[in-house]
């Protein structure tokens, strides 16, 4: 029997349990069905979506702007500039306000605590569409393309090669709670954060899996199913470009590296990505390549999402 999640948040995928990760992605494989044959899924018929966004986005904004649509509900977008929100009212006072008039509120912003603060003061589902600390619906979304194109998701293995930062630290909690082992390579100063690994460990013991942190990244990809980069320099790291380049150096994806993983492995990337620093075109368009089915599903999975919350 389903468990309702009902005016529940997402902030980080570990404060959600397996059952709900799997209902999640039950009802994304329903949705992208449904899509695909044109029948209608209006799930939140007259709802209304509050869509704050302190840093730009392509593919968080489309979809999530698409997603409510086809849903039957309406969203509204926001940039830091359009709502007073912490600057001359305080989020407190924000999110009480906007939970007179809206069904849910997803941010995208810098500061964790600000989405947690949202949720903590309101009264209606916050979704975070990340922040400086996690990326949940991204990796929820990872998750689910992994499961359609490999069946399963337990005992698989992911190697994350890059910057220890939101992306890593969600696929850090999102791969423990399904029982996905995870190898981790950052260079020295840029490994993921320690508490964010200790939460994810209980998470891998209870599920019989394993966490792994390299400073190399041939240790970590050798026989991965799934090779998964980011950027080496996120939005608001703009001044660090090119140092991040030289600390970074060695540990590009590219064909030499692939030929330690599986041959069928899988590459993945966040987007948007930037082609000849953390991964080649030849790897980017590979036939092992599934950015731009895992680009689609932020759709489908987000979809899931705000049907379940709002």
């Amino acid at each position: 029997m389903a468990v309702s999640m009902k005016g529940k948040s997402l902030l980080e995928i570990h404060h959600f349990t397996l059952e709900e990760i799997y209902q999640i992605f039950d009802l994304s494989a329903s949705l992208k069905q449904k899509r695909l044959t044109g029948e209608p899924h209006r799930l939140l018929d007259g709802k209304k979506l509050g869509m704050i966004f302190s840093k730009p986005s392509t593919r968080t904004r489309v979809s999530f702007e698409v997603g409510i649509y086809e849903l039957g509900g309406y969203g509204m977008f926001f940039n830091q500039n359009d709502l007073q929100l912490k600057k001359s009212e305080s989020i407190s006072d924000t999110a009480k306000v906007l939970s007179r008039y809206l069904d849910g509120i997803m941010i995208r912003t810098f500061d964790h605590q600000d989405v947690v603060d949202l949720a903590k003061y309101g009264s209606i589902p916050v979704i975070n569409g990340l922040t400086d600390l996690h990326h949940p619906c991204q990796v929820l979304t990872d998750l689910f393309t992994i499961l359609e194109k490999k069946r399963t998701l337990k005992g698989l293995k992911l190697a994350y090669i890059g910057d220890g930062n939101n992306m890593a630290h969600s696929l850090l909690h999102g791969c423990s709670k399904v029982g996905m082992n995870i190898a981790i390579a950052s260079p020295s100063g840029y490994k993921p954060l320690d508490f964010v690994v200790k939460e994810s460990q209980i998470n891998a013991k209870y599920m019989g899996s394993k966490i792994e942190i390299f400073d190399k990244p041939i240790a970590a990809v050798k026989n991965a199913d799934i090779i998964y980069t980011d950027v080496w320099a996120s939005m608001g790291q703009e001044k660090e470009k090119e140092e991040r380049k030289k600390k970074f150096a060695g540990f590009q994806v590219n064909s030499k590296m692939v030929k330690q993983a599986k041959d069928d492995y899988l590459f993945m990337h966040c987007l948007p990505a930037h082609r000849g620093d953390e991964v080649t075109d030849e790897i980017c368009d590979s036939q092992n390549s599934v950015i731009f089915d895992e680009a689609e599903n932020r759709l489908h999975v987000q979809k899931a999402i705000m049907a379940l919350l709002m």
